[in-house]
């Protein structure tokens, strides 16, 4: 049988593991976790609160790095140090951001890492995940949709529509969008990820 290749073949190879099982393994018990399925779960707050008064872990925090021209970045560094940490015997527990939908339709793919770096299930996580996203999406334009109503239904606060900054986003990379019209002024969208 051939070795898979590609990204999107080495994660269909893989299995992912129950999500109760893995957290197990860093004493997370299944009572505090908002499951997503079999294998995605959120931690419930409290128990996130009840445990950060420890001060026995360390903190490795992936910010910004400039992509190789295979496309490793920020995730495939990360869980490159995740799994190099699990084979060294450490307990480690990997956190990514919900990735943005835009890139995965664009040229530059999804963000689960790449190669055996890389997590599973790989199309759930590029397309919409948990969610957490497009929650952003709905609350920005919400604010923003707050804002055109308030003018236009009297304008009590007296804003000039012509200085509005606050930008609508949508989770795309929708070139056409970031320069559009309005309510009668000149706006724009964001991609929800660049929002905050």
């Amino acid at each position: 049988m051939p070795q898979p290749k590609t990204d999107i073949e080495i994660a269909a190879a893989n299995k992912p593991q129950d999500i109760e099982t893995v957290a197990s393994k860093i004493r997370i018990p299944a009572a505090s976790l908002h499951r997503y399925g079999k294998h995605a779960a959120k931690i419930d707050f409290s128990f996130i609160r009840k445990t950060a008064k420890r001060k026995t872990g360390k903190l490795v925090l992936v910010t910004a790095i400039n992509p190789t021209p295979a496309g490793e970045g920020k995730t495939t560094t990360s869980i490159g140090l995740h799994d190099a940490l699990c084979l060294l015997k450490k307990k480690s527990l990997l956190c990514l951001r919900e990735p943005s939908m835009g890139p995965v339709f664009g040229l530059k793919g999804g963000a689960t890492g790449g190669g055996r770096a890389q997590i599973v299930p790989m199309t759930s996580i590029n397309l919409h995940f948990t969610g957490d996203i497009h929650a952003i999406t709905a609350a920005n334009n919400l604010l923003a949709a707050m804002i055109d109503n308030h003018i236009y239904f009297g304008n009590r606060l007296r804003i000039d529509p012509k200085r509005v900054t606050w930008q609508r986003a949508l989770d795309v990379n929708d070139r056409a969008l970031r320069s559009v019209e309005a309510g009668g002024r000149k706006d724009s969208f964001n991609i929800t990820a660049a929002s905050e």
